[in-house]
């Protein structure tokens, strides 16, 4: 025991144990910092995708925005001086808000427009260092003005008749524009779909008109119908006045046959057979009043 009432021994007993602890923490700490530090200095790049390793920062004008080159797999880098950025080169797919657009006859028009695009693996380098963004950001910026411009310069082109009666080539107008804007900086068109939607005003006169020409279809139909019908009904009269006419000229043919069979003695004989041996009571005494018997 201590002057003051503790025990030196003891007191010694922790300051070794401190150094002790202190020792033995130390490699722990630098082990954990080390740890630490190779999981930020450490990525992996999908294989459908392609990273660009580049330079937070460079004074070295021929570097090219920093960027270093493209990259897949495990990638270490220095995460104090550098950076990996990912791109994907899978088909994206987006679908925009409705764009308006005014043909050539100042008609408003509106287009509903989904496109497929991939990003072409061999151009990544030229689009980060243009655009320095991820693909979500350059759908909303730059494709998206690509779409609209496409539209607004073929619509131009077309009155709103035209437009509607043509709607198929100017989808395709307006696919090899995007295609030819789009190619340019590295992005592959994959599909381009859109639905139009006319004004209401014209909309209204397209199905009048439709309306219309149902109508007069059914009118249409309604005349073949009744002609149809009319020469069935002709055809069948036709065939019944043939028909009599055949049957009157053999009934014609038969007595004249007959005629020309009939003679004096077999029309007495006729005669004869339908008489029932009776004399008339009263004749006139000339002999013709009993044409049928010759008493000689």
């Amino acid at each position: 025991m201590g002057k003051y009432g503790y025990n030196q021994f003891d007191d010694n007993k922790s300051v070794v144990l401190s150094k002790i602890k202190s020792i033995f923490s130390l490699p722990l700490i630098i082990g954990v910092v080390i740890l630490i530090i190779i999981a930020n200095s450490c990525t992996t790049i999908d294989s459908g995708s392609v990273g660009l390793k580049f330079y937070k920062w460079s004074s070295d004008s021929d570097k090219r925005g920093g960027v270093i080159g493209t990259c897949k797999g495990w990638v270490w880098y220095n995460p104090i001086t550098q950076d990996v950025f990912e791109y994907p080169i899978y088909v994206q797919r987006k679908t925009y808000e409705a764009f308006s657009v005014n043909a050539k006859d100042a008609s408003t028009f509106t287009m509903d427009p989904t496109i497929a695009y991939r990003l072409d693996g061999d151009r990544a380098e030229q689009v980060f260092v243009k655009y320095r963004k991820s693909l979500a950001d350059i759908e909303d910026g730059y494709i998206r003005t690509c779409i609209y411009e496409a539209y607004r310069t073929c619509a131009n082109r077309y009155t709103s008749d035209s437009l509607m009666a043509n709607r198929g080539g100017f989808e395709m107008e307006v696919r090899e524009k995007l295609e030819k804007s789009l190619s340019s900086e590295g992005f592959i068109v994959e599909e381009f779909t859109s639905q139009i939607t006319p004004p209401n005003s014209l909309a209204e006169a397209i199905n009048a008109k439709n309306e219309a020409v149902q109508n007069a279809l059914k009118a249409a139909n309604k005349v073949k119908e009744a002609e149809a019908n009319a020469k069935i009904e002709i055809a069948k009269a036709q065939g019944e006045a043939n028909a009599l006419k055949i049957k009157g000229d053999g009934e014609a043919y038969y007595n004249r046959v007959v005629a020309l069979s009939l003679n004096e003695l077999l029309v007495r004989q006729y005669a004869i057979e339908k008489w029932d041996g009776k004399l008339p009571t009263y004749t006139s005494g000339d002999k013709g009043a009993i044409p049928f018997i010759n008493m000689k």
